[in-house]
């Protein structure tokens, strides 16, 4: 298997779980005020770009 294919399952796997973890930590700021949320949200929609910059990196470098 490619390093791309395996990088791309890697990818759909990893960020299924990452939605599932953000929404369940996502439960405690329910009762919370507003801004507190968008502040989470906006937060955790950004922190997934950095790991998956480097599986992409990763996947698109040349077999050694």
């Amino acid at each position: 298997m490619s390093r791309g294919k395996i990088a791309l399952l890697i990818g759909v796997i990893g960020f299924i779980a990452y939605i599932g973890i953000v929404v369940v930590i996502g439960d405690f700021f329910v009762h919370q005020h507003w801004a507190i949320q968008a502040i989470y949200y906006a937060v955790m929609g950004f922190v997934w770009v950095f790991p998956v910059i480097r599986l992409i990196k990763w996947g698109a470098r040349a077999p050694r």
